[in-house]
């Protein structure tokens, strides 16, 4: 077939359809298969991946990128659902943000309450404890009386008279500090060299986040409140509180 061929000999028309590749029997020219696009993959791994901070944007950005990109190649990519799935994950994550920050706006307060509501009745019972420690050692150590160092009710530091370990409370406790609350022996009497009288107070490490209120006790045992939270400072100022209702 001759270069004239391609057109007819009487119109001069050119005929469709034919090559010389072809028309001598050649192999067709080789189409290269559509490859999945790269960016539709960020994008869907991305929509998965919400639990990381700002994922929903690179999956929204990517898969808006890889529809454009796959819209003009003509077919040499692929990835279109991919990149379909990774927008729709994105907007997803997006339009719950508002009502994760509503729930959050509402569970934190709670949360907080709780845990404040918790660590005031371990304060509570840790006073009593306190003083239940305190009456026992009383009794076992008469000419002691009673003690004003938290450390002999439990021997985190020291001991009872003699060497021989009080273990009258928890080491927690005897180091002063328990469930988000300050505990100390204070204000001590002394007569004879016995001590006849003793303050116990515990306040809240960070008022308003580990506790609200300030409680207090004297020898008498009564646990008694401090609504404001501030440390009681003297058995006396304890002594004019109101005691617990519970």
């Amino acid at each position: 077939m001759t270069a004239e061929d391609r057109f007819c000999r009487v119109c001069g028309t050119a005929v469709s359809g034919t090559s010389p590749a072809s028309s001598i029997g050649g192999p067709p020219a080789s189409v290269a298969p559509p490859t999945t696009s790269g960016k539709a993959v960020v994008s869907l791994v991305s929509g998965l991946l919400f639990f990381i901070p700002l994922a929903f944007l690179v999956a929204i950005v990517f898969g808006h990128i890889a529809l454009s990109e796959i819209k003009k190649s003509a077919g040499r990519l692929k990835g279109e659902g991919m990149a379909i799935a990774g927008l729709i994950l994105g907007y997803m994550w997006i339009a719950g943000i508002p009502i994760i920050l509503i729930i959050a706006a509402i569970a934190i307060p709670n949360l907080l309450r709780a845990r404040i509501a918790a660590n005031e009745s371990s304060a509570v019972a840790s006073v009593r404890t306190l003083n239940t420690a305190e009456i026992t050692y009383n009794s076992t150590y008469p000419d002691k009386g009673f003690t004003c160092t938290l450390s002999e009710l439990g021997g985190a530091d020291g001991g009872a008279p003699s060497g021989h370990q009080a273990m009258l409370i928890d080491d927690v406790l005897a180091r002063g500090k328990k469930n988000g609350y300050v505990f100390s022996i204070q204000g001590c009497t002394v007569q004879n060299g016995v001590i006849v009288s003793y303050e116990i107070e515990a306040h809240p490490v960070t008022h308003n986040q580990t506790g609200m209120r300030a409680f207090c006790s004297v020898e008498d045992a009564v646990v008694r409140v401090q609504p404001s939270g501030e440390a009681v400072s003297t058995p006396a100022e304890c002594q004019a509180l109101q005691p617990l209702g519970y």
